[in-house]
């Protein structure tokens, strides 16, 4: 079931490292046409580094792994176009429908592939108020279930990010601080302290290696957004807090939550979020790069 785009099957071929990359920022993250520019960023930013971008998503029935220029424009502009979660994969695939992979379908796809190295934005996690809807995103069973490295900037803001953080240590998925010992907020800075830290893309790939030879499942590299990108806390949990009522307000419920609360915290902070959320995607793509390079094919 699996396609490979000619410059994933010529990395393949040559031995060259390998970097996954979603596509539900996509086809439900960003608007068009970011969506299209900053794909191509990050695939220019894991080249970059020294690595080959492997954008996943489902079309015709097929596993794409890597996506011709055709087949993204596509992809962008689409808008009948399924968010696809592990347990969406099959029915997507049957259907011979147009799916977008979120981080944890992208985790078992990559997985299938291959590859060891994943870049995305920020993780699904613990929705705030899970107490009482028990949202609570499949993300983070397929990080502890896939053996896969992921470059993140932690989890969206959105979530409820202490409550997360205590899911993962449940789940036994190692956090690793990059460049820095604090988890990553999204949009801004100066989270809570980890306890493990890597200075370098040398360092995080020998990590990596070691903890997927133990057969561990996977492996969270936490990853700042640039200081000059950041956002400051406070301003960002006003926005939250009002766009959240606007979603309990609208009754919007499950996989439309995540796309709408984006969309609306866009509006709240005159588009600064948007760029935040670009610049920190770019970013975790030449740092996934720089990893898978140093760790080899």
């Amino acid at each position: 079931m699996l396609t490979y785009s000619l410059e994933v099957r010529e990395a393949l071929k040559e031995k060259r490292p390998l970097v996954a990359l979603e596509s539900t920022v996509i086809a439900h993250g960003l608007p068009y046409p970011d969506n299209e520019d900053v794909t191509h960023a990050m695939m220019r930013a894991v080249r970059a580094s020294g690595a080959t971008p492997a954008v996943i998503a489902v079309m015709e029935g097929r596993i794409h792994i890597g996506l011709e220029d055709a087949e993204l424009a596509h992809l962008a502009k689409a808008t009948d176009v399924l968010k696809l979660s592990v347990a969406d994969i099959g029915y997507c695939l049957a259907q011979k429908r147009l799916g977008a992979t979120t981080v944890s379908a992208t985790l078992k796809l990559a997985h299938m592939a291959g590859i060891r190295i994943f870049a995305t934005g920020g993780l699904g996690g613990v929705h705030r108020g899970a107490e009482e809807t028990y949202d609570i995103s499949a993300d983070l069973h397929a990080l502890k279930t896939f053996p896969v490295g992921v470059v993140a900037s932690g989890v969206k803001s959105i979530l409820d990010v202490p409550k997360t953080l205590e899911f993962l240590e449940t789940l036994g998925v190692p956090i690793v601080g990059y460049a820095e010992d604090a988890f990553a907020l999204f949009w801004a800075r100066g989270g809570p302290a980890l306890g493990k830290a890597v200075c370098d893309a040398t360092e995080a790939a020998c990590v990596l290696d070691t903890h997927l030879s133990l057969s561990l499942g996977g492996l969270l590299f936490s990853n700042p957004i640039p200081k000059q990108s950041a956002l400051p806390k406070q301003d960002i949990e006003e926005a939250i807090e009002k766009a959240l009522k606007n979603a309990h307000a609208q009754g919007i419920t499950g996989k439309a939550v995540t796309p709408f609360l984006l969309k609306t915290m866009a509006s709240l902070t005159q588009g600064k979020s948007l760029a935040a959320n670009k610049a920190l995607l770019v970013h975790n793509a030449h740092t996934a790069g720089e990893i898978a390079a140093a760790l080899g094919p």
